[in-house]
């Protein structure tokens, strides 16, 4: 083999290696273009629900009035209102004690029997002093959607306060907006524990569920009839 044969050999080797190289980045670069076109998409409902919300969320003290507040169920523990139900519970007893609503909608999940977070809801509203006849019972509000659905089409809600967690009260504020109530938010503070991380985590994905329930407007799993529920405790209200 000759000196120039071998130079030919060792420079189609190294444009070999340049090539293969080359098409390693064109991988690497795609991959990535990829992956950041992906994140986005998986990121955008966050961002709608964050910017949905805007400034109308707040405490106690910073909220207006309004006729009703809705508060969201959040599961029982020996059939009796979790820790984070219980912090929103007492965040909804001083709304009606400072007189900025006159009726409270306690929405949650009775899917069984013996599993009921409204009558839970209810029972404690009631043993610290709210009036029977201002606490509304919604037994259907299986997820945030249906909850505020049903709030404007079955009880008749178009203005209300929203009392949850601090990470989930933006999705449900627009979620409620979205079925036509004029919200504002009371999000309820937690310490930073694993709980809290994962109800975190948890709206990263419903946030995308969240989305598409605003842009197609579905039924909620179970619709049903009207109920005069709030209107008859507005009424009591204004008998005051």
């Amino acid at each position: 083999m000759g000196v120039g044969t071998g130079i030919s050999g060792l420079l189609r080797r190294r444009a070999g290696l340049l090539e293969a190289r080359l098409r390693q980045r064109r991988t690497q670069r795609r991959v990535f273009q990829v992956g950041t076109v992906l994140c986005s998409l998986a990121l955008a409902p966050s961002a709608w629900v964050w910017f949905a919300a805007g400034d109308r969320v707040g405490t106690v003290e910073s909220a207006p009035a309004a006729p009703v507040a809705v508060v969201f169920g959040a599961g029982l523990y020996q059939g009796k209102p979790s820790p984070y139900l219980e912090h929103r519970l007492v965040a909804a007893v001083d709304l009606y004690r400072e007189g900025k609503v006159q009726a409270i909608l306690v929405t949650g999940d009775n899917g069984r029997v013996e599993y009921s977070e409204p009558d839970a809801m209810y029972d404690y509203l009631t043993r610290n002093g709210v009036p029977e006849d201002r606490v509304v019972r919604d037994y259907a509000g299986f997820d945030t959607w249906d909850s505020c659905t049903r709030a404007r089409r079955i009880f008749g809600v178009d203005h209300a306060v929203l009392v949850s967690q601090d990470f989930h009260v933006r999705r449900a504020l627009a979620l409620c907006e979205a079925a036509g109530i004029r919200s504002y938010a009371v999000g309820v503070p937690e310490l930073h524990d694993a709980t809290w991380l994962y109800g975190g985590l948890r709206e990263v994905a419903g946030a995308g569920k969240a989305a598409a329930n605003a842009w197609l407007r579905p039924d909620p799993v179970f619709l049903g009839p009207r109920e005069d529920g709030i209107p008859k405790a507005l009424a009591e209200a204004a008998k005051q």
